[in-house]
């Protein structure tokens, strides 16, 4: 007869197998750009058992979980040899976050987590957490990874444990398993979503940056930034404009970031960035589009009014809740694009879309008027074309056929 600590570790076995193999499909509904997924394609409960039990029954004779997980959340992503890869943010239940990477044949489902969790060079005593990774193969042939490194602040008053400090550290490797770690950037002001772009300009690395006045808030920090560096193995900031900025009474009017680093397209350069307002249930998190020139990736030459893409239903709801976050998406060489989201700091999903389909939405959505007036006047302008196109079509339909 089996004791107890063979029964259920034989159940949670098979559990977690049941769930790794589960398929995941499309939802019912989509706007007609994004196409969501019914599962989230990594949870908590994806986390290797070995990471969380002591499989020995002498030590552990009840099988209880020894170190627990309490979220999986804000992933970069790449496509690597062939698979879909997600650096994933594992947030204990001692809140210290680290990555780990998970790995899916087909990009929709299968995720499962690699033997071990990455293990970053260690450079610095007083960083005590890491997280939101932004994965960027660049073309000087490193895959890079840019991350907040976050410290208590070292000015913070005697007894004040909840002031930190961020900052973007930088990491680099050829295959994922060697890492090298590079100076943080260095910047006049708190750094915690920052994004490399994946192309030289001017002979120089490009930071999409974003200044904040302090951990929380961006307070005079105006959106998203672009900075040059000269060198990344010395990477410091010397010049930095905004490239997408915040406006009042808009989904960013609290603050925005940079996603995923953009993708490269015939139209231009496509980002997914968030914004985040404040309203009566706290920070809202939603994600959004924008475009910038081919040439002159600084240069924004569209953005929809709006969101993309907003928390729904079960989305809604988690450790820090109606938030919908970005830091990572894959482009295949057919044009399918592969968004990867974390919903409300707990769970992370896939929606899928294509290039075409986000450029078209990208040059044909109206712009913010940022007014009321505006809003309506953008309806009714839609009202009167498609009333035209009503009119000419029985106009057409009307007309005598000759054969």
């Amino acid at each position: 007869m089996k004791d107890q600590f063979q029964q259920r570790w034989e159940t949670l076995v098979q559990r977690q197998e049941a769930l790794l193999a589960q398929p995941n499909s499309p939802a019912s509904y989509h706007n007609g750009v994004v196409q969501r997924y019914r599962n989230p394609v990594i949870t908590h409960e994806h986390i290797p058992l070995n990471w969380r039990y002591d499989q020995n029954p002498q030590s552990n004779p009840h099988c209880m979980e020894r170190i627990g997980v309490n979220t999986t959340m804000n992933a970069g992503a790449i496509k690597w040899n062939g698979k879909y890869l997600m650096m994933v943010r594992v947030e204990g239940v001692d809140r210290k976050s680290f990555f780990a990477i998970a790995e899916s044949p087909n990009g929709t489902d299968q995720f499962r987590f690699w033997p071990r969790p990455v293990e970053l060079p260690d450079t610095d005593p007083h960083e005590t957490n890491v997280y939101d990774i932004r994965l960027t193969a660049h073309e000087d042939g490193w895959i890079y990874g840019v991350f907040c490194s976050e410290r208590h602040h070292p000015d913070a008053a005697p007894g004040d444990l909840s002031t930190a400090m961020a900052s973007a550290g930088i990491v680099r490797t050829k295959d994922f398993q060697a890492w090298e770690r590079l100076p943080n950037l260095r910047s006049t002001s708190q750094q915690r979503n920052v994004v490399l772009h994946p192309e030289f300009v001017d002979g120089c690395y490009a930071f999409y940056t974003r200044p904040q006045d302090d951990f929380i808030m961006a307070g005079r920090g105006g959106g998203i930034g672009w900075a040059l560096v000269k060198d990344i193995l010395h990477p410091v900031v010397e010049q930095e404009s905004i490239i997408n900025r915040r406006f009042y009474h808009t989904i960013k009017e609290l603050k925005n970031g940079e996603g995923p680093h953009p993708i490269k397209t015939s139209k231009g350069w496509l980002h997914l960035a968030h914004g985040v307002r404040a309203c009566a249930a706290g920070l809202r998190y939603v994600l959004y589009l924008y475009l910038t020139a081919l040439d002159e990736p600084s240069r924004q030459i569209a953005e929809p009014a709006g969101y993309l893409m907003a928390p729904e239903d079960m989305e809604r709801v988690g450790d820090v809740s109606n938030v919908l976050f970005s830091n990572g998406w894959i482009c295949d060489d057919d044009g399918t694009v592969y968004i990867y989201y974390a919903s409300s700091d707990t769970r992370m999903h896939v929606a899928t879309t294509t290039v075409d389909k986000l450029l078209d939405y990208c040059l044909h959505t109206p712009e913010d008027g940022l007014r009321s007036a505006s809003s309506v006047q953008r309806i009714n302008e839609l009202i009167d074309r498609n009333l035209a196109f009503e009119q000419q079509k029985e106009k057409s339909s009307a007309s005598p056929k000759f054969i």
